[in-house]
């Protein structure tokens, strides 16, 4: 069921006029107090209208009796610029030049045009839980010296709090922000919870400051926490959006998570019930949450769940070893299929990869192939940058006991180490070969294939010219000596084949060869007779073939160990 904001039941006298007469029910605004000082009455004078629908005269009566520090009570009323601009500036304090209120009573409230409370000082409760801003509103620098509640609020436009100050608690539950929302520089000194709200554009929390634990459940399109520093345990619970963390100061546990389940809120009915309603994101569109960049974050107290990092920035973070994924986080993986290098076609299997290294790629001209160039255009981070970066990921799978995940940054490091003009022409050399057999061992379809082309290999050359023509056959000859008999065994050398290629492929050759290279695979000698080409052979298939078989099996074993 969608959250819709019920119509709050009047609990304060309502104004007795219509906007311009006009409405027999009369406006929802609360009739305006008299501040005629002590009455004796339990109940204070109020005029007869609302501040809006005040006479000229009794309005000036009014706003004359306020002073910095006044208490305010316009529950429901609908404000325009003008009245508001001169009741804050019936409030203003004239040493500072800032608006300072009492408890503020402002539920319900419409505010038809800009309401501009930058620098306001709230030195009670401000209550703007339902209220209405139609127009872009601000509390720039603003301080809230007690409980700050936006529960309910709708905010037509941008809503500006740049640095405002939150001593006590602040409430922003089931808060529509159909615009941007700006937070940058604000300090949260005691609020426990943020949200859940919608904000169908940026919530921008810049280098705000949040003092203690907090939870901030955001439906929004983007989340900006850069240089947020969080002097507690806090926890993102956010649905749609993609987040900012760049250079964020994390001094505790911190949990980036993305909420299956649209965020609910429980309201009290007309009737006295309660019920629990889910927020409408009907203005936003469906998306997984992503990070954007952790540059700059000491990811130690750090934990991600369930988010999409394939355009995550992740060079430049700080104990990356140490962070934790939880849940399903997704990567950028590289593009699959036949791809040409040179003349020879090569299959690449799918792995993940950090988007950095896709920025690399495109930048060398191969964006056309499925690489990803830099959205931002700037100059791509080389190899001798990325290698560590995939060293200390791959450490924090391992930590994690995933193992086949830790495989494919494993991948990512030597394919780095392999392309860095720095490392030393032998070691790239090496890593060429082992790239080329084995896929770094991470391949075992590919070693597999060089494997039976080894065997194959063998066979033919075994066939051709390993094998002798004749098997050669022992010759025994004596010496009778008296009555001492000496029997000599004598073999002879192993005649090279001979005669057309065709006729040595045959099948009596086949199953001898073959039992060379079985035996080879298994680093065993076959015993057969075989010419020197074939010995020489035998011993190069005996250091190959079990190599390339063991490459195949550590494959295996790293995409399926746990």
């Amino acid at each position: 069921m969608t959250a819709t904001m019920p119509t709050e039941p009047p609990n304060y006298p309502h104004c007795g006029r219509g906007a311009g007469d006009r409405d027999p029910v009369g406006c929802r605004g609360r009739r305006v107090e008299r501040r005629t000082g002590e009455t004796g009455d339990s109940q204070p004078e109020l005029y007869a209208a609302c501040l809006t629908h005040l006479a000229d005269e009794d309005r000036d009566t009014y706003l004359a009796s306020l002073g910095p520090g006044s208490r305010l009570d316009h529950r429901g009323t609908t404000i325009g610029g003008t009245v508001l601009d001169r009741l804050l500036g019936a409030v203003r304090d004239p040493d500072t030049g800032r608006p300072r209120l009492g408890t503020s009573q402002f539920s319900g409230a419409v505010f038809e045009s800009d309401a501009a409370f930058d620098g306001a000082i709230f030195e009670g409760h401000a209550q703007f839980s339902n209220a209405t801003f139609n127009r872009s509103v601000s509390f720039a620098w603003g301080i809230f010296q007690g409980e700050a509640r936006f529960s309910g609020a709708i905010f037509a436009s941008e809503a500006a709090f740049i640095e405002a100050a939150f001593k006590d608690d602040v409430w922003f539950s089931n808060a529509f922000f159909k615009a941007n929302a700006w937070f940058g520089g604000a300090t949260f000194e005691q609020a426990s919870k943020i949200g859940p709200l919608v904000c169908h554009g940026q919530a921008d929390f810049q280098t705000a400051v949040f003092s203690t634990a907090v939870t901030l459940e955001i439906a929004a399109k983007k989340v900006d926490c850069l240089r947020v520093r969080w002097a507690s345990t806090a926890a993102l619970r956010l649905r749609h959006a993609t987040v900012d963390l760049s250079d964020a100061v994390l001094e505790y546990p911190v949990s980036v998570a993305a909420s299956s389940t649209p965020f609910t809120v429980v309201r009290q009915e007309l009737d006295g019930s309660w019920a629990r309603q889910e927020l409408d994101e009907s203005g936003l569109t469906r998306s997984p949450v992503r990070v954007l960049s952790l540059r700059g974050v000491d990811a130690s107290h750090l934990v991600l769940a369930d988010v999409d990092l394939a355009l995550c920035r992740f060079a430049g973070t700080i104990h990356l070893d140490q962070l934790r994924l939880q849940g399903r986080c997704t990567l950028a993986t590289t593009p699959a299929g036949l791809r040409r290098r040179g003349v020879v076609p090569v299959r690449c299997t799918v792995r993940q990869t950090l988007a950095e290294e896709q920025h690399w790629r495109a930048a060398q001209g191969r964006a056309g192939e499925g690489w990803t160039p830099d959205p931002d255009g700037g100059e791509p981070l080389t190899p001798t940058t990325l290698a560590p970066v995939y060293r200390e990921l791959r450490k924090a799978f391992e930590d994690g006991k995933n193992e086949p995940g830790a495989a494919d940054f494993y991948y990512g490091e030597m394919e780095m180490r392999r392309h860095d003009p720095h490392t030393s022409w032998s070691e790239r050399f090496l890593l060429q070969v082992y790239w080329t057999v084995s896929g770094y061992g991470l391949r075992a379809a590919r070693a597999l294939s060089w494997l039976l082309a080894a065997m194959a290999a063998t066979v033919l050359l075994m066939m051709l010219w390993g094998l002798p023509q004749e098997s050669p056959k022992s010759v025994n000859t004596g010496i009778i000596e008296g009555r001492r008999i000496t029997v000599i065994t004598d073999t002879p050398t192993p005649m090279n084949p001979h005669g057309p290629y065709l006729d040595r492929l045959s099948s009596e050759r086949f199953e001898p060869a073959l039992r060379v290279v079985i035996n080879s695979v298994v680093f065993r000698s076959s015993g057969q007779n075989l010419t020197t080409f074939g010995t020489y052979t035998e011993m190069a298939s005996r250091f190959t073939e079990p190599l390339l078989l063991a490459l195949a099996v550590l494959a295996i074993r790293s995409r399926v160990k746990r």
